[in-house]
């Protein structure tokens, strides 16, 4: 591999991680910014729900903007903006300041995950094997950071900007100086240099939206997009239900009903950090089949356990089998497009925000209204019908060039009404 591919991986590395860290930052202190404010419980979800909702928006803008600009330009400078964000979100002082602040953190989100996503797509391209998990897995990472340091604040009754601050002043300038260093698809693919320290100002990228290829086919691109929706909805599931499904319905201590979400940043972590191994070994159907089995064994355990300590097992298995569906969703869809890989993880992009929208408030309406071992199995149903899909995942080493990384010619047309 040349200079130039090892310093974008790297570079496009820390942006996963400072991701990751400002939106634990950001849900694990939601608490604290509703006392701030003085949101009523009322208004809360419609301040919370504006934010996936606004990325969504954001998402769709980034696919339009590709087409003329370089999706690291994109990376470069939303990145900041949503850092940012942030620190607006901890410093103000009413509502409309908090509305704004989070507006502008769910656009620029939605554009920062759909660009990052593009160039770790066409990094792996040019690699020629499975690196997604690692970016995701370093996307953990910086999630379990955040939500440590969040713990830190909440623990030392630290004001919201007092625990944002130091965070922001460190990320920030760091991601400014590492954006030198990204790697657009046309760089990547002829895997040489030709941009100096600054491929983010390159031409236009290879295989991207305005590459003048074929466009998205959303019949082809849907079976992703399901998958991309029912991982959130798991992923959802965990985040905003498994302390209280401990304590509520398992009858744990306030205190041990904190571990699983931890547990299941860390097993996430874990998973992701070897899954491209496997990914290189199996193939992407086999580790998205396996994760899938495991992630639905995981929600039976939650759904059927007699106590805490096997809920907090099933909370784990959930993680380990969940962390390799949407890292090898994105993948997927830039083989079934190579052409317009862009343009597809862009759209992709927007079903991330429709799972998290659905997902939560899905299990809390089943929970009331039937119970939530019962809600717990719905999520077990969606994670297993991503077995019908597991051949979208499917890749073959043969004339692309891309070594593994390229789908079959046959798959693409059957579409899918062919899996």
């Amino acid at each position: 591999m040349t200079e130039v591919l090892r310093r974008g991986r790297a570079s496009l590395a820390f942006s996963f991680f400072a991701q990751g860290a400002a939106f634990a930052l950001l849900v694990t202190r939601i608490p604290a910014i509703q006392n701030r404010y003085g949101v009523s419980d009322g208004l809360l979800p419609v301040f919370l729900a504006a934010v996936p909702v606004l990325a969504g928006v954001g998402s769709v803008t980034t696919e339009q903007l590709v087409k003329r600009i370089p999706p690291s330009v994109l990376l470069r400078w939303s990145q900041p903006v949503v850092l940012l964000a942030l620190l607006g979100v901890g410093a103000g002082h009413g509502m409309a300041q908090l509305g704004f602040a989070l507006a502008v953190f769910g656009l620029a989100v939605g554009a920062l995950d759909a660009s990052m996503n593009m160039l770790g797509v066409s990094l792996q391209r040019a690699y020629g094997r499975s690196i997604m998990l690692s970016f995701h897995a370093v996307y953990s990472l910086g999630g379990v950071v955040g939500a440590s340091l969040a713990w830190a604040g909440a623990h030392w009754h630290l004001a919201l900007w007092v625990s944002y601050l130091p965070v922001v002043a460190v990320l920030l300038p760091a991601a400014l100086v590492g954006s030198r260093w990204y790697v657009d698809g046309g760089t990547a693919a002829s895997g040489a240099g030709g941009v100096d320290g600054g491929s983010a100002d390159g031409g236009p990228v290879d295989g991207g939206a305005g590459s003048g290829a074929p466009g998205v086919v959303f019949k082809v691109l849907l079976p992703l997009c399901l998958v991309m929706t029912f991982a959130y909805i798991g992923d959802s599931t965990v985040s905003n239900w498994s302390a209280k499904y401990l304590q509520d319905v398992l009858g744990s201590s306030e205190q041990l009903a904190t571990v699983p979400y931890n547990v299941y940043m860390v097993t996430t972590l874990a998973g992701r950090a070897i899954g491209d191994f496997g990914v290189r070994r199996f193939g992407a159907a086999a580790v998205v089949r396996l994760g899938a089995l495991v992630a639905a064994a995981g929600f039976a355990v939650v759904a059927f356990a007699p106590g805490a300590w096997v809920g907090m097992l099933g909370f784990t298995l959930v993680g380990l089998g969940l962390c390799v569906l949407v890292p090898q969703t994105f993948a997927a869809a830039g083989r079934l497009f190579p052409g317009a890989s862009d343009a597809a993880i862009a759209r992709l992009n927007i079903f991330n925000y429709v799972g998290f929208l659905i997902g939560s408030p899905l299990v809390g309406a089943l929970g009331d209204a039937w119970s939530y071992r019962g809600a717990m199995v719905v999520p077990m149903v969606l994670v297993l019908v991503t077995l019908v899909y597991a051949r979208s995942f499917a890749a073959q080493p043969d004339r692309y060039g891309g070594g593994h990384e390229r789908p079959r010619t046959a798959d693409v047309g059957r579409g899918s009404n062919g899996l």
